[in-house]
Order: C-alpha cells, then structure tokens, then sequence
C-alpha cells in the first residue's frame, strides 16, 4: 500500500492506493495519525479511490485509525470506496461507523 499525504481547507487527506491488508502498512499509518495529532491537524479523511483490495486487517487498520483520531478529539470520514469496498463495510456493520462520501471534496466540506 502506498499513501500520499496532503491538506486542504484545514483538512488532512490520505490517499491510499493498492491493497490495504494491514501489517507494517498498519504500524505507519498509525505513526502517520499520531503525527498529524501532534501538530493539530484532527480532521482527517482517507481517500480510497486507488484501494483495489482491502482485507480483515486493512479494516481493522481503518478502525484503529478512527479511534485514534476520535480519542483526541478528532474525526476520520473516508472518501470514494468502491462498491466492492463499501460492500464489505456494509456486511461487517462498519458502514454504521464509519461516514463515507462519494467524492474527496464533499467528506472536506463535510467538516465546514
């Protein structure tokens, strides 16, 4: 899995791109929150546009993410899940924790 970082309107956004299975990807994504927490930035949404496949871990990754955003104060919306993908959080019940938005720009105006 490869991440890109980037802000816009007060607004942190994490593209991820390839297969979100979990492993080391979990543990830098992770260091990656807790910095972002560091410097103030807690409105976070995770772009999943380029996600091709994403397993138990990778949502266990996901979740882990939220919670620690959310225990500091923050929220984590995530953005342009394929169907395949919202599929998969619909089946665990995680699209009832998780906020999902069809397009980048409206999970960051989501937090205007």
């Amino acid at each position: 899995m490869e991440f890109k970082i980037k802000h816009e309107k007060g607004v942190t956004i994490i593209s991820l791109k390839g297969e979100v299975i979990g492993g080391p990807d979990a543990t830098e994504l992770r260091r990656q929150l807790h910095s972002l927490i560091d410097q103030g930035q807690k409105k976070i949404v995770i772009d999943l546009g380029q996600v091709e496949l994403m397993n138990s871990s990778g949502l266990g990754m996901l979740i882990g993410g939220l919670t620690t955003v959310r225990n500091a104060g923050g929220d984590l919306r995530l953005a342009k899940a394929s169907t395949k993908i919202l599929s998969l959080f619909t089946v665990t019940k995680l699209s009832k924790v998780f906020t999902h938005y069809d397009s980048v720009k409206s999970a960051i105006d989501s937090y205007q």
